[in-house]
Protein backbone atom coordinates (compact mmCIF):
# COMPACT_ATOMS: atom_id res chain seq x y z
CA UNK A 1 0.00 0.00 0.00
CA UNK A 2 1.09 3.18 -0.91
CA UNK A 3 2.87 5.02 2.19
CA UNK A 4 0.77 8.18 1.54
CA UNK A 5 -2.71 6.37 1.17
CA UNK A 6 -1.68 4.14 4.64
CA UNK A 7 -0.99 7.20 6.60
CA UNK A 8 -4.54 8.72 5.77
CA UNK A 9 -6.29 6.09 6.41
CA UNK A 10 -4.45 5.81 9.76
CA UNK A 11 -5.60 9.62 10.64
CA UNK A 12 -8.94 9.03 9.30
CA UNK A 13 -9.02 5.98 11.34
CA UNK A 14 -7.71 7.44 14.85
CA UNK A 15 -10.20 10.86 14.34
CA UNK A 16 -13.12 8.45 13.79
CA UNK A 17 -12.58 6.34 16.89
CA UNK A 18 -12.56 9.73 19.40
CA UNK A 19 -16.26 10.67 18.14
CA UNK A 20 -18.65 9.18 20.13
CA UNK A 21 -20.46 7.50 16.82
CA UNK A 22 -17.81 5.30 16.06
CA UNK A 23 -15.88 4.89 19.57
CA UNK A 24 -17.51 1.29 19.84
CA UNK A 25 -16.25 0.15 16.81
CA UNK A 26 -13.24 -2.20 16.44
CA UNK A 27 -10.36 -1.76 14.43
CA UNK A 28 -11.36 -3.43 11.31
CA UNK A 29 -14.53 -2.06 11.51
CA UNK A 30 -12.52 1.07 11.98
CA UNK A 31 -10.77 0.45 9.12
CA UNK A 32 -13.81 -0.26 6.72
CA UNK A 33 -15.01 3.42 7.51
CA UNK A 34 -11.67 4.58 6.85
CA UNK A 35 -11.01 3.20 3.82
CA UNK A 36 -14.56 4.56 2.41
CA UNK A 37 -14.23 7.97 3.78
CA UNK A 38 -13.18 10.78 1.75
CA UNK A 39 -11.15 13.72 3.51
CA UNK A 40 -12.45 17.09 1.41
CA UNK A 41 -10.19 20.29 1.69
CA UNK A 42 -12.63 23.55 1.64
CA UNK A 43 -11.20 27.17 1.27
CA UNK A 44 -12.79 30.11 3.06
CA UNK A 45 -15.73 30.73 1.37
CA UNK A 46 -16.51 28.09 -0.49
CA UNK A 47 -19.36 25.76 -0.47
CA UNK A 48 -18.92 22.13 0.24
CA UNK A 49 -22.19 21.41 -1.50
CA UNK A 50 -25.25 23.23 -2.53
CA UNK A 51 -28.99 22.84 -2.50
CA UNK A 52 -30.00 20.62 -4.86
CA UNK A 53 -26.84 18.29 -4.93
CA UNK A 54 -27.04 14.71 -4.20
CA UNK A 55 -26.78 13.48 -0.54
CA UNK A 56 -24.39 10.18 -0.90
CA UNK A 57 -23.70 9.75 2.89
CA UNK A 58 -22.86 12.22 5.86
CA UNK A 59 -20.15 14.97 6.61
CA UNK A 60 -17.87 14.90 9.75
CA UNK A 61 -15.64 18.59 10.27
CA UNK A 62 -12.01 17.09 10.53
CA UNK A 63 -10.85 20.89 11.43
CA UNK A 64 -12.27 24.58 10.61
CA UNK A 65 -16.24 26.03 10.73
CA UNK A 66 -18.89 25.39 8.29
CA UNK A 67 -22.39 27.41 7.92
CA UNK A 68 -25.35 25.31 6.97
CA UNK A 69 -27.54 28.07 5.76
CA UNK A 70 -30.97 27.94 3.64
CA UNK A 71 -30.44 30.60 0.59
CA UNK A 72 -33.92 31.86 -1.19
CA UNK A 73 -33.72 32.75 -5.07
CA UNK A 74 -33.31 36.52 -4.51
CA UNK A 75 -29.94 35.24 -2.60
CA UNK A 76 -31.55 36.31 1.36
CA UNK A 77 -29.83 33.94 3.79
CA UNK A 78 -31.09 31.90 6.91
CA UNK A 79 -28.11 30.60 8.68
CA UNK A 80 -28.83 27.10 10.00
CA UNK A 81 -26.60 26.13 12.07
CA UNK A 82 -22.32 26.71 12.69
CA UNK A 83 -20.73 23.90 12.95
CA UNK A 84 -17.49 22.84 14.77
CA UNK A 85 -14.71 19.94 14.50
CA UNK A 86 -16.59 16.50 15.35
CA UNK A 87 -19.30 17.50 14.62
CA UNK A 88 -21.34 15.84 11.18
CA UNK A 89 -24.06 17.09 9.25
CA UNK A 90 -26.59 15.81 6.68
CA UNK A 91 -27.32 11.99 8.19
CA UNK A 92 -31.11 12.37 7.85
CA UNK A 93 -31.04 13.37 4.03
CA UNK A 94 -28.50 10.41 3.65
CA UNK A 95 -31.37 7.94 5.25
CA UNK A 96 -34.63 9.39 3.38
CA UNK A 97 -31.63 9.73 -0.45
CA UNK A 98 -33.07 12.81 -0.87
CA UNK A 99 -30.71 16.24 -2.19
CA UNK A 100 -29.64 18.14 -0.25
CA UNK A 101 -31.69 21.21 1.25
CA UNK A 102 -29.35 23.60 2.41
CA UNK A 103 -25.69 24.78 1.26
CA UNK A 104 -22.74 24.49 2.90
CA UNK A 105 -19.73 27.02 3.12
CA UNK A 106 -16.40 27.35 4.60
CA UNK A 107 -16.20 30.18 7.18
CA UNK A 108 -12.38 29.38 7.55
CA UNK A 109 -10.28 26.74 5.69
CA UNK A 110 -11.40 23.56 6.61
CA UNK A 111 -10.93 20.14 5.88
CA UNK A 112 -14.38 17.62 5.93
CA UNK A 113 -14.62 13.84 5.77
CA UNK A 114 -17.24 12.56 3.75
CA UNK A 115 -18.72 9.17 4.57
CA UNK A 116 -20.63 7.14 2.20
CA UNK A 117 -23.81 5.89 2.55
CA UNK A 118 -22.71 2.02 1.82
CA UNK A 119 -20.60 2.03 4.65
CA UNK A 120 -22.53 3.27 7.15
CA UNK A 121 -25.63 1.06 5.85
CA UNK A 122 -23.67 -2.15 5.99
CA UNK A 123 -22.66 -1.17 9.35
CA UNK A 124 -25.89 -0.18 10.63
CA UNK A 125 -27.13 -3.84 9.56
CA UNK A 126 -24.27 -5.56 11.67
CA UNK A 127 -24.20 -3.91 15.03
CA UNK A 128 -27.32 -2.79 17.06
CA UNK A 129 -25.04 -0.40 19.39
CA UNK A 130 -24.36 1.48 15.98
CA UNK A 131 -27.90 1.81 15.06
CA UNK A 132 -28.78 3.18 18.66
CA UNK A 133 -25.94 6.07 18.42
CA UNK A 134 -27.26 7.21 14.98
CA UNK A 135 -30.82 7.08 16.45
CA UNK A 136 -29.04 9.36 19.18
CA UNK A 137 -27.72 11.47 16.45
CA UNK A 138 -30.81 12.29 14.61
CA UNK A 139 -33.06 12.60 17.90
CA UNK A 140 -30.55 15.56 19.46
CA UNK A 141 -30.61 17.21 15.99
CA UNK A 142 -34.38 17.12 16.38
CA UNK A 143 -34.33 18.52 19.99
CA UNK A 144 -32.20 21.25 18.42
CA UNK A 145 -34.07 22.28 16.02
CA UNK A 146 -37.71 22.48 18.05
CA UNK A 147 -35.77 24.39 20.56
CA UNK A 148 -34.76 26.71 17.79
CA UNK A 149 -38.65 26.97 17.01
CA UNK A 150 -39.33 27.54 20.20
CA UNK A 151 -37.13 30.34 20.48
CA UNK A 152 -37.98 32.01 17.40
CA UNK A 153 -41.93 31.87 18.07
CA UNK A 154 -41.93 32.54 21.67
CA UNK A 155 -38.69 34.62 22.63
CA UNK A 156 -37.75 37.90 21.80
CA UNK A 157 -34.81 38.57 20.17
CA UNK A 158 -32.94 39.95 23.26
CA UNK A 159 -34.07 37.09 25.08
CA UNK A 160 -32.35 35.42 22.31
CA UNK A 161 -29.33 37.09 22.23
CA UNK A 162 -28.76 37.15 26.21
CA UNK A 163 -29.44 32.72 25.89
CA UNK A 164 -26.61 33.00 23.06
CA UNK A 165 -23.86 34.74 25.21
CA UNK A 166 -25.08 32.62 28.27
CA UNK A 167 -24.20 29.20 26.49
CA UNK A 168 -21.01 30.97 24.70
CA UNK A 169 -19.76 30.29 28.29
CA UNK A 170 -21.05 28.20 30.34
CA UNK A 171 -18.49 29.25 33.88
CA UNK A 172 -20.37 30.14 36.92
CA UNK A 173 -18.05 32.57 37.75
CA UNK A 174 -19.31 36.31 38.58
CA UNK A 175 -17.33 37.58 35.36
CA UNK A 176 -16.60 35.47 32.26
CA UNK A 177 -15.47 36.17 28.71
CA UNK A 178 -16.38 34.51 25.68
CA UNK A 179 -16.09 35.10 22.07
CA UNK A 180 -18.31 35.15 19.50
CA UNK A 181 -17.68 31.90 17.10
CA UNK A 182 -17.97 34.30 13.62
CA UNK A 183 -18.87 37.17 12.63
CA UNK A 184 -21.75 38.94 14.12
CA UNK A 185 -24.23 39.29 10.66
CA UNK A 186 -23.73 34.93 10.67
CA UNK A 187 -24.21 34.99 14.45
CA UNK A 188 -27.40 37.52 13.97
CA UNK A 189 -28.54 35.07 11.19
CA UNK A 190 -28.49 32.45 13.10
CA UNK A 191 -30.44 34.01 15.90
CA UNK A 192 -33.13 34.71 13.24
CA UNK A 193 -32.30 38.66 13.96
CA UNK A 194 -31.00 41.09 11.24
CA UNK A 195 -27.99 42.30 11.64
CA UNK A 196 -29.07 45.91 13.11
CA UNK A 197 -31.17 44.25 16.03
CA UNK A 198 -28.62 42.30 17.21
CA UNK A 199 -26.24 45.37 17.08
CA UNK A 200 -29.28 46.95 18.94
CA UNK A 201 -29.69 44.50 21.71
CA UNK A 202 -25.95 44.37 22.02
CA UNK A 203 -25.75 48.10 22.74
CA UNK A 204 -29.09 47.66 25.00
CA UNK A 205 -26.53 45.08 27.01
CA UNK A 206 -23.78 47.15 27.37
CA UNK A 207 -25.47 50.34 28.14
CA UNK A 208 -26.97 48.11 31.09
CA UNK A 209 -23.07 47.46 31.96
CA UNK A 210 -24.20 43.93 31.72
CA UNK A 211 -21.66 43.06 28.53
CA UNK A 212 -18.79 44.97 27.11
CA UNK A 213 -17.91 44.26 23.51
CA UNK A 214 -14.38 44.38 21.40
CA UNK A 215 -14.81 43.35 18.30
CA UNK A 216 -15.99 39.59 18.54
CA UNK A 217 -14.96 39.61 21.97
CA UNK A 218 -17.26 39.68 24.70
CA UNK A 219 -16.99 40.42 28.26
CA UNK A 220 -19.93 39.31 30.74
CA UNK A 221 -19.69 40.99 33.81
CA UNK A 222 -22.07 39.72 36.00
CA UNK A 223 -23.39 36.41 34.67
CA UNK A 224 -26.46 36.20 37.53
CA UNK A 225 -27.66 39.96 36.49
CA UNK A 226 -27.52 38.96 32.70
CA UNK A 227 -29.67 35.94 33.45
CA UNK A 228 -32.08 37.72 35.26
CA UNK A 229 -32.24 40.66 32.70
CA UNK A 230 -33.95 38.94 30.52
CA UNK A 231 -37.16 40.25 28.66
CA UNK A 232 -36.56 43.55 30.55
CA UNK A 233 -34.46 44.92 27.38
CA UNK A 234 -35.67 45.71 23.60
CA UNK A 235 -37.56 43.26 22.08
Amino acid sequence: MDATIASKRIRIHDFLSGLTLFNELDDSELDDFAQASVEINVDRGKSAFQRGDPCNGFHIVMCGQVKLALISPQGSEKVMGILHPGQSFGEALMFMERPYIMSAQALVDTKLLHVPKTVVFAQLALDYRFVQKMLANLSQRLYELISDIEAYSLKSGSQRVVDYLLQCNQHTTNTSSCHLECSKAVVASRLNLTPEHFSRVLHGLCTNRLIRVKGRAVTIVDVEKLRGYRGRILP
